[in-house]
């Protein structure tokens, strides 16, 4: 399937979830991430949940983040040039939704994309190759192309794998995993 059917069809998906299959397939993920060899790190990029999206329920992950102590950096959208700023979330970080229901941090310590050591990334699907499918807007191509060749690209995903994603280019960004709450894909 081309990456406009894949949105299509996962969307779709997306909305027939029951907030309660949120919240497990959430928890499920969360754990899974828990295997990875990934804990040794220091920066973490986490992404924080547009519920009007039905995204998985990122509040699992980042409780784990915190109680490893880990600085966790999330990102601020500008819808201008599609690029993304980021910042360290701390005690006294304060969020608002913006004008797509992104919660983004106002202000705060600004965190360069060098920095990060592991990037869990939102999706609606992946293919066995570790290409992605977003909302096509392409921020996170932008901000993995800034990020240290071995940053973890991590993403996280309700659904199953997609056998190929045929309109995938050789631009994009893959992910080195991809997480669903049964399994943990390694590309």
């Amino acid at each position: 399937m081309t990456k406009s059917e894949l949105r299509k069809k996962y969307k779709i998906l997306r909305k027939e979830l029951s907030l309660e299959q949120i919240e497990d397939y959430s928890l499920s993920i969360a754990n899974q991430l828990l295997q990875l060899d990934i804990w040794d790190k220091s920066f973490y990029h986490m992404f924080l949940t547009i519920e009007e999206q039905k995204e998985i329920n990122t509040e699992y992950i980042l409780n784990i983040l915190a109680g490893k102590d880990k600085n966790i950096v999330i990102s601020k959208s500008n819808f201008e040039d599609y690029s993304m700023t980021h910042y360290l979330l701390t005690d006294s970080t304060r969020i608002k939704k913006n004008n797509y229901n992104i919660p983004e941090p106002i202000d705060g310590i600004e965190i360069q994309s060098p920095q990060l050591e592991i990037v869990f990334i939102p999706l609606l699907a992946f293919d066995k190759t570790g290409n992605r499918v977003g909302y096509g807007k392409g921020f996170y191509d932008r901000f993995l192309t800034n990020c240290k060749p071995e940053t973890l690209k991590i993403g996280l995903s309700f659904f199953e794998i997609e056998d190929k994603i045929i309109d995938a280019s050789e631009n994009d960004i893959k992910l080195d995993y991809c997480v669903t709450p049964d399994e943990v894909f390694q590309f």
